[in-house]
């Protein structure tokens, strides 16, 4: 399998993610919604974070995408302007 770096829009640098979203999302859901994220799908962010997000991708700006699991469990994926880091979190735990 190719390293997610590879295939996206941008690289995600280290992945990482907090203890709220190991211990509830599977991690079939989570590699669904990295590969999304990856490619510039934001998932379920509003209409201006959108936005933000494509500029952001030419200004070098953080990306934020907000995904749910199968179980409607609401979470982010957040890759630091510098592309150096990506984290996996719950909303509760930002």
């Amino acid at each position: 399998m190719k390293d997610v770096n590879q295939i996206g829009r941008f690289p995600l640098g280290r992945i990482v993610m907090t203890k709220g979203v190991h211990l509830s999302i599977a991690t079939d859901q989570l590699v669904i919604a990295l590969l999304r994220h990856a490619k510039g799908d934001w998932g379920d962010v509003c209409d201006e974070d959108r936005h933000t997000n494509e500029e952001s991708l030419t200004r070098g700006f953080r990306l934020l995408s907000e995904y749910r699991s199968l179980d409607n469990t609401k979470f982010w994926i957040i890759s630091e302007a510098d592309r150096s880091c990506t984290t996996i979190l719950l909303p509760e735990e930002y």
